[in-house]
């Protein structure tokens, strides 16, 4: 796949991600099913490049570290009782840096075979 057709698909994926308005309508409160299911489908996303090769250790420990931030502002954002328009909008932006961080991580020049003969 070209970068071009990538950045595309990127795109199109945030697009289907960015309805906050009907988001917030039907999971008023503090549920948050759709950041739940990014965040499991970015793991196994994350799990897969491990297995692969295509992540290092260092980058893996970045990218665990990057979610771990993300849970973090989504427990906080839960703290009061409810989850705002804004706040899910926040959530939603980390999660589109941190996939954008796990393709370009997947997709670099480096693997665990070229890094462990350095």
């Amino acid at each position: 796949m070209d970068w071009k057709r990538a950045v595309a698909c990127l795109a199109v994926m945030g697009a289907l991600s960015l309805p906050a308005g009907a988001q917030s309508a039907t999971t008023a409160g503090t549920k948050t099913p759709r950041i739940n299911q990014r965040q499991k489908n970015q793991q196994k996303r994350m799990k897969q490049g491990v297995q692969s090769g295509e992540l290092t250790k260092h980058e893996t420990r970045h990218l665990e570290r990057e979610q771990k931030k993300i849970q973090q502002d989504k427990v906080a954002a839960k703290s009061d009782g409810t989850v705002t328009p804004q706040e899910r909008a926040k959530l939603t932006r980390e999660q589109n840096r941190a996939s954008r961080d796990i393709y370009h991580q997947k997709h670099d020049a480096q693997t665990q075979t070229s890094t462990q003969s350095k």
